[in-house]
């Protein structure tokens, strides 16, 4: 069931609309589940909560300047309503503190699950009054106005205030007064918010992720300040990781916003690995080829990934973080995320929406009626063409004027006859790129307004500045065709707002694919390339001549989704997602073994006699494998080595007269001879097809089932991949054939196996005895009768035979990195429970007793596959009198497995077995 709240519960009592009367089985069950609550407390609180007009919409809303446009709202935002925290905010408006205000003072019930949203801003910015007191400014955006209409959880804020405070007093009065808020301040130093901030938030990551690339001037200098800019960005994410620790509770969901804390949800699972823990981008995320420019790429896709749950604007952005996780860390992109070592990190878009009833309501008041009257008065015979944008360069104003001066040249009947306004609120006024982009658009503007203006009209009426609430509604109700323009945008809800106020005039939406709006309003509105002049021309002509049914479908469809898509539906959808993809790691942590408690197996091997330690080779005792191959060749891929801080716990391992060492891998009895050919252990090849003590030679525990006559149609297939794979490779063993892609492309070396699979399966093979198998970058074909588990009762018959044992074998250790059909060696290996007996394995408390079962039982005995039972097959009856405290088997590095125990890597692996050596005799 999904974790939610007790009012939430309770919600679910009185639904008569509940998806199913039991608990929901299945995510898709409890998402359903959970969207039919927000539904049900919507209505109730809607009917609860009465708020007249000219409460709601009466004062004057000012539109923020760019001194108030926050960078956690970032490109989701408007231009006219995102923050920005280069400046102290001015007075805020009345609206938004009136309804900040008003849910101040809602009192939240004790059962309300607690929400942190932690961001770079705060919703409010702190001012200090020249008698020393504090004056907060309350924000109007698009994250602040999402989570403020979320009545299901008690939201607090954590984040900077927008302004650096070194003394002890003015901190704690500023904490204090922000409290009253519910916010709770990071106080960060002016250095640190140049490094930080200005620095490696703004001139690394934001140009990166828009896909303006790295500082390209100066190289020297920027590489130099890079790392310090890196520092600090680490350091001022551990300072947000610190206030977050203060006000956790348990049961509190974190909600990290934007590129700013991406190593945060890394710093707070590493303080609480139980802590609930979202990730939200609001910029676009870049292709796997651009990011992988970053230096510091590895580092901040693996912080990011320590979240529970990663959210995006668009499928796009979602499938580039992906993207860059599986061809830079090489990790495995699923369809639900990307999952390392059976951790699932979940991956999905949330595209965010605005408060459209805000926007429809004022519309309709009388001075936003007067401003529409004004407004038509002065436009009238004339059709407008909008656009509101920051002066910004991803918002693609100078590519807007150029296709609208190309529309003027192609239809010298519309001179006079439109007119493009354009709404350019400053923004990083002192930053050079800023100021030239500004020059430029200047330029541009006034060179078409020289060329098609008139002694009384002007094509284009441009304004570096900000408008009030009112009068962008008013301007948005009467515009014709709004024109997006962005070469690259996280979202861009202008033409979310535009659609809100159009339900009279029903306007054409003109908007670039490049911004993430396109992936929401794409069918209703006219998609197209900024960059492609000529056709955004085309397209203003198309829809100012477009048929008024026509007009109408468009801004229905819109109009649809931009008032069922909103910002407050977004924000109770990812929190719903988060707290349910914590109950899917619940689940799944419920078929992952528990990790090995080391010093328990040690305990155990000390008071036994006789023990048998039975190991795999590749992963298990081989350093682990570079996944892109950039520090190891192609050859020291072929050519497995043993760690060499194994080599000394080893052999004292192999010395001791009470232990038997037996490796068992499905590499070749060559590859075994080279690593093992110095110690005294006994040697299993091909899956204990071969065997051998490393003083005698090989010899075949189950001859019968050597038998390659399908071999050369196998390895047919092999070549042919292997030729179209480029750094892939085949090894032709004696028992089996493996495919191995390990060193390609990662989505491209999925592909290709895929195709090999599918062919296998349908065409060589697909009447043989043969079992295809699929590794985590390796596919492998051999007989159905080869296994691990099917082996290892013939491998203890003749170590028992050849070494005389007498007494019984009382401690048995085998852990390695399995596939799923030679696990069959852990259960080989399983005592028998009687079917009457039920199992204690649900219990897994006790530091001491395997999770399967409490009590001592006799090994159960399966046969091999192909064993033929003689004379000499006869076992000692006390040889495998073994209790079931002093079995422990342990997959390495595999979390879903059949095994008891998790070691999580091979340096746990080290760990054990140089414990295990220092209790030697």
């Amino acid at each position: 069931m999904a974790i939610g709240s007790q009012v939430q519960e309770t919600s679910i009592s009185h639904n008569k609309n509940n998806l199913a009367l039991g608990l929901p089985r299945t995510r898709l069950e409890r998402l359903l589940r959970e969207r039919e609550i927000r539904k049900a407390t919507k209505s109730s609180n809607d009917g609860e909560v009465e708020v007249s007009s000219t409460q709601e919409h009466g004062a004057e809303v000012e539109l923020p300047s760019t001194q108030q446009q926050e960078s956690f709202s970032s490109d989701s935002g408007t231009s006219s309503r995102v923050f920005n925290d280069e400046q102290d905010s001015s007075e805020p408006t009345s609206k938004a503190r009136a309804s900040y205000d008003a849910c101040e003072r809602k009192e939240f019930q004790a059962s309300k699950q607690r929400l942190l949203v932690v961001a770079n801003r705060l919703p409010v910015s702190a001012v200090r009054r020249d008698d020393g007191s504090w004056h907060l400014n309350v924000s109007a955006g698009g994250l602040v106005s999402a989570l403020l209409g979320v009545k299901e959880f008690e939201t607090k804020w954590i984040g900077w205030a927008g302004v650096a405070v070194s003394d002890e007093i003015g901190r704690k009065e500023l904490t204090e007064a922000l409290a009253a808020k519910r916010c709770v301040p990071v106080f960060l130093d002016e250095e640190i918010v140049q490094q930080y901030y200005n620095g490696y938030c703004n001139n690394i990551l934001w140009p990166l992720f828009h896909y303006l690339g790295l500082p390209q001037e100066d190289r020297l200098a920027t590489t130099r300040s890079f790392q310090s800019q890196f520092d600090a960005y680490k350091k001022a994410n551990r300072l947000f990781a610190n206030a977050v620790k203060e006000q956790y509770e348990e049961g509190d969901v974190v909600w990290c916003h934007d590129y700013h804390l991406m190593f945060l949800p890394k710093y707070l699972k590493e303080e609480n690995s139980k802590m609930k823990v979202g990730w939200f981008l609001h910029t676009p995320f870049p292709s796997s080829e651009v990011h992988r420019t970053l230096p510091s790429r590895s580092e901040l896709l693996r912080s990011v990934l320590a979240a529970d749950l990663v959210g995006f604007h668009t499928y796009d952005y979602g499938r580039h973080f992906v993207s860059a996780c599986t061809r830079i860390l090489g990790l495995e992109g699923t369809p639900e995320g990307v999952e390392d070592q059976g951790k699932l990190t979940r991956v999905a878009a949330f595209p965010i929406g605005i408060d459209s009833d805000q926007f429809i309501k004022a519309v309709k008041l009388p001075q936003v009626q007067d401003l529409i009257k004004e407004l038509q008065g002065r436009f009238v015979g004339r059709k407008v063409v909008l656009g509101v944008d920051r002066l910004d360069m991803i918002k693609g104003i100078p590519q807007k004027a150029l296709a609208f001066e190309k529309f003027l040249e192609e239809n010298p009947n519309w001179h006079d006859k439109v007119v493009l306004l354009q709404i350019a609120v400053p923004t990083r006024t002192e930053v050079p790129e800023y100021q030239r982009l500004s020059s430029q658009v200047h330029e541009i503007v006034g060179r078409i307004n020289g060329r098609f203006g008139t002694l009384t009209t002007v094509p284009i009426h441009h304004l570096d500045r900000s408008l009030d609430f009112h009068s962008l509604c008013a301007l948005y109700a009467i515009t014709d065709v709004a024109l997006v323009t962005s070469i690259r945008d996280g979202m861009n809800l202008v033409s979310y707002e535009f659609v809100a106020c159009q339900a009279s005039k029903k306007g054409v939406l003109i908007l670039s694919e490049f911004a993430g709006a396109a992936q929401s309003l794409g069918a209703g509105a006219i998609l197209i390339n900024p960059w492609n002049v000529s056709e955004v021309a085309s397209s203003i002509g198309q829809a100012l001549d477009m048929p008024a049914d026509e007009r109408e479908k468009r801004h229905h469809h819109n109009f649809k989704h931009v008032t069922s898509h909103t910002s407050q539906e977004w924000a109770a959808t990812f929190v719903s997602e988060l707290n349910d993809t914590i109950v899917e790691a619940q689940l799944r942590r419920t078929q992952i073994p528990p990790p090995l408690r080391i010093e328990v197996a040690v305990d155990r091997f000390t008071c036994s006699n006789n023990r048998f330690i039975i190991l795999g080779f590749n992963a298990t005792l081989t350093e682990p494998g570079n996944t892109l191959g950039r520090k190891d060749s192609q050859i020291k891929v072929l050519e497995p080595k043993l760690r060499p801080d194994l080599q000394e716990p080893l052999r004292k391992l192999c010395n001791d007269p009470k232990t038997t060492v037996i490796v068992l891998s499905g590499s070749g009895r060559s590859v075994l001879d080279d690593n093992f050919g110095d110690y005294s252990l006994w040697l299993a090849a091909e899956n204990g097809m071969f065997l051998r003590v490393t003083t005698g030679d090989w010899m075949a525990t189950m001859p019968e089932n050597i038998n390659m006559d399908w071999a050369d149609s196998v390895k047919n297939v092999f070549e042919y991949f292997t030729e179209r794979t480029p750094r892939s490779h085949f090894e032709l063993r004696e028992t089996s054939l493996m495919w191995n892609y390990k060193y390609s492309d990662i989505e491209f070396g999925r592909l290709q196996a895929r195709d090999l699979l599918q062919h296998l399966w349908t065409g060589p093979i697909s009447n043989a005895s043969l079992d295809v198998l699929r590794g985590s970058r390796s596919v492998e074909v051999r007989s159905i009768s080869v296994t691990k588990g099917a082996a290892i009762d013939r491998i203890l018959r003749k170590i028992v035979q050849d070494k005389g044992i007498k007494d019984p074998i009382d401690y048995v250790l085998c852990m390695g990195h399995f596939l799923t059909k030679d696990e069959d060696i852990y259960r080989y290996f399983e005592p028998e429970v009687p079917s009457e007996t039920p199992s204690s394995s649900s219990s897994s408390s006790s530091p001491v007793t395997p999770p399967r079962t409490s009590r001592t039982a006799h090994l159960r005995r399966p046969r091999s596959m192909s064993s033929i039972v003689t004379e000499q097959d006869v076992r000692p009856p006390s040889v495998l009198d073994l209790q079931a405290d002093n079995y422990f088997s342990c997959t390495v590095a595999r979390e879903r497995s059949d095994s008891r125990y998790l070691l999580r890597s091979s340096d746990e692996v080290v760990e054990l077995l140089r414990e295990l050596a220092d209790h030697t005799v």
